[in-house]
């Protein structure tokens, strides 16, 4: 074992010098171009309007989703392939039943990223938009998954609620009770189990899978879905709906009319603070998903964006020898965001249900 470990560090130890002696030796006559490091970030973290797969003969491969958009100013629907604004050069525009369209550059100071209409003075205006992008083919992705994998062992009991269960569907059961019994039942009151239980589990393996698809890297993966705050947002404003809407009668007197003296109850004081609790909690869980995922996925393309700021600036010896470093930094963190990805699908979930469960508690009285 020794002799293995010796001789894996010897390897490593010419690799380095052989790429340090490349940076010693070249010449800085000739600079490679800038790296745009923020167009290569969020490019990859942000959404887009295709799926870009790889490059062949310096042309892109990619998938071309549908771009749907309703013009302002009275301008009709217009239905394309992004194929025709995704190939254009800066400053180009596609011309589409007499009305012009880009997508403005990550670095652009206004919608970045954003399919624009072009105005015939140069102008830009952002159309009414319902394109198929790349987090919505990602949010379908999950779904359909999600139905593949759960109504077969579902039919499977409905056909013969007393078979033995097959592997498939002792996966199932134990991924489902897991979420059932250690999150679930002990928040949410036993009466009210069945009722809330479908939305928390399907909340809880929606962020889960999605999480995890988004962490592998080629088609048809790798779209940031819980990484984009108006996912997350439709998410907590879900469970706002919940907590809000089927909240008992307690629960609304604690809120608008608590045990506080009278005073801070008649002015209102503690009415208004309550009200506004209500929207916190489901801020907070918007937040938190969002920042927590988006986070994980940026510290891995800085990381990989690292070889090419240190090639840049250095030459190609110091980026061969980032590479190494850049590269099992990467392994880590995403075996970190693979732990991630389980937690925040737990903590989002378990929260909603401490949310849920108080607006069901009854008053206790001595």
């Amino acid at each position: 074992m020794k002799t293995v470990l010796r001789h894996i560090a010897l390897l490593f130890s010419l690799a380095c010098a052989v790429c340090i002696s490349g940076f010693a030796q070249e010449t800085r006559t000739e600079r490679p171009e800038k790296f745009d490091s923020k167009s290569f970030i969020f490019g990859h973290t942000g959404d887009s309007y295709c799926y870009h797969i790889t490059e062949i003969n310096e042309k892109p491969v990619c998938v071309w989703l549908p771009v749907i958009v309703k013009c302002k100013d009275g301008g009709g629907w217009h239905c394309f392939s992004s194929k025709h604004v995704c190939e254009l050069e800066d400053g180009e525009a596609f011309e589409h039943d007499g009305t012009r369209f880009r997508i403005e550059p990550i670095k652009a100071e206004k919608y970045p990223g954003k399919l624009v209409e072009v105005k015939p003075d140069g102008g830009l205006s952002r159309p009414f938009d319902l394109s198929f992008t790349k987090n919505a083919f990602g949010i379908f992705l999950v779904c359909a998954f999600l139905l593949a994998f759960f109504l077969p062992a579902a039919r499977k009991y409905r056909k013969d609620p007393m078979a033995q269960p097959t592997k498939y569907q002792g996966l199932v059961e134990w991924l489902t009770y897991m979420v059932l019994d250690g999150i679930i039942k002990p928040n949410v009151p036993a009466s009210k189990v069945n009722k809330f239980a479908p939305y928390l589990l399907t909340v809880f393996f929606f962020i889960f899978f999605a999480n995890l698809f988004g962490l592998i890297p080629f088609f048809p993966f790798s779209a940031n879905v819980t990484g984009n705050l108006s996912i997350t947002l439709v998410l907590a404003l879900l469970t706002y709906f919940f907590v809000n809407v089927f909240g008992n009668k307690h629960y609304w007197k604690d809120i608008l009319w608590p045990d506080v003296p009278l005073f801070l109850k008649v002015i209102p004081i503690m009415p208004i603070i309550e009200l506004i609790s209500t929207i916190t909690k489901p801020f907070a869980l918007m937040v938190r998903l969002f920042a927590n995922i988006l986070a994980g996925h940026i510290i891995i393309m800085v990381l990989m964006a690292l070889i090419f700021i240190i090639g840049g600036m250095y030459g190609a010896g110091m980026g061969g020898v980032m590479s190494i470093v850049s590269i099992f930094m990467s392994v880590f963190m995403t075996a970190v965001e693979l732990l991630v990805a389980y937690i925040q699908a737990y903590v989002f979930t378990m929260l909603s249900a401490i949310f849920i469960g108080m607006a069901q508690q009854e008053t206790e009285h001595e």
